[in-house]
Formats: structure tokens, C-alpha cells, sequence
């Protein structure tokens, strides 16, 4: 993803579309995939939730 589809500017402020790593702060990005938010820098990662199967009614 380039730079500049991180950020959008809403009423003349920069807003940061990405999440920002909660060990390295504001300057680095988490990076979305498939099943987890991972941090490139320090190897962060939050897993997503999987969505859960309706249980069968037998």
C-alpha cells in the first residue's frame, strides 16, 4: 500500500486510516491480512476473530 492511502484529510485535519502498533506508537502502522493485524517493526499481532458457525439443530 503506498503512503499517501494511509492517511485522508477530513475538515483540514490528517486522518490515519491504518491502526497504529500500541508498542511502537503512533508512527508505524499495523498491516491488515487475511486473519490477524501484524506490525512490521517489533512482530505485534492481534488476531482476528473468526466468525462463529450457526450450530447444527440434530
Amino acid at each position: 500500500m503506498a503512503k499517501y492511502q494511509r492517511y485522508e484529510v477530513k475538515d483540514g485535519k490528517v486522518v490515519r486510516k491504518n491502526r497504529a502498533c500500541p508498542r511502537c506508537g503512533g508512527g508505524v502502522f499495523l498491516a491488515e491480512h487475511k486473519d490477524r493485524f501484524s506490525c512490521g517493526a517489533c512482530g505485534y499481532t492481534e488476531w482476528k476473530e473468526k466468525p462463529k458457525e450457526p450450530e447444527s439443530g440434530k
